[in-house]
């Protein structure tokens, strides 16, 4: 049973649970254009502090572009990115990473020659409190922040039955393994938004039942917000509390997955319109 969504003074929604908070991201009139054509217009989106979204709509919709708004791969031309209430726009890629957002990638992007515990500790970089010196001469400061990021890598790759795979090459996983790895290494940056660019690509039924309580685990766990992009309405249907429908750049639709699914604007942008007999 998914939770009430309910109105805010923007044009926007946020689950009950979450409406007493503050939004751990807030979109306010985002766009972006390239070379005069608006790719992104007007978009307005909230997302509560452990809410679960989804961002939809057809091929070429404009929904990675968002993405790369909001993790700064692009400077957006109009508008507002608000993390946790403190405005991104003078941040760059690295900067909104430490502030708080994660991201995993439609084509998967791991390291891999290295192993799968290197892939996840490599994100803690950030996080590591030793100088360039303890670094060179192995002082006792080193060896203890690599034994808390060890452990922590460990605990990770754990919660997604992992840990056995440690010391194998990312190279060697199996592709499902390979999407669980790269969202154990966003989660290592201690995010509190992750954004999961097609998680379920590629994966066949059963993996993608495992992703979807996953994501729930993570929610749950870590108490984090997600918003992903996913063409596999079966999996958004039936885990996200919010929809977010884009169609040519805009948001044509909001609501729970039960508004979505009986929206005409949003059956006419995936479907045609039907021709009146």
């Amino acid at each position: 049973m998914f939770p009430k969504l309910v109105p805010m003074p923007s044009p926007n929604l946020l689950t009950e649970r979450d409406v007493d908070k503050r939004p751990i991201l807030e979109c306010i009139n985002l766009g972006i254009n390239f070379g005069g054509l608006a790719a992104v217009e007007g978009f307005n989106m909230a997302i509560g502090r452990t809410e679960i979204t989804g961002l939809i709509g057809p091929n070429g919709a404009g929904k990675t572009t968002v993405f790369n708004l909001l993790t700064k791969v692009y400077q957006p031309t109009k508008g507002t990115i608000l993390l946790d209430g403190n405005d991104t726009h003078n941040m760059n890629t690295a900067q909104v990473n430490r502030a708080g957002i994660a991201r995993t990638f439609q084509n998967i992007r791991l390291f891999n020659d290295l192993t799968v515990e290197e892939n996840v500790t490599v994100a803690m970089d950030a996080h590591m409190h030793y100088n360039m010196w303890s670094g060179i001469f192995r002082l006792p400061r080193f060896w203890k922040e690599e034994r808390v990021a060890h452990d922590r890598a460990m605990e990770l790759l754990s919660i997604f039955n992992m840990a056995d795979l440690a010391g194998a090459k990312a190279g060697s996983l199996p592709y499902g393994a390979q999407r669980r790895l790269e969202i154990v290494r966003a989660l290592a940056t201690n995010p509190s938004l992750l954004l999961l660019d097609e998680p379920a690509a590629g994966m066949n039924p059963s993996e993608t039942a495992e992703l979807m309580e996953n994501i729930r685990n993570i929610r749950d766990t870590f108490q984090i917000a997600i918003l992903l992009i996913e063409h596999d309405m079966n999996l958004v249907m039936n885990i996200c509390e919010g929809i977010a429908v884009l169609n040519f750049g805009r948001i044509i639709a909001k609501g729970t997955p039960e508004d979505i699914q009986s929206n005409p604007a949003v059956i006419e942008a995936y479907l045609g319109k039907q021709k009146e007999a």
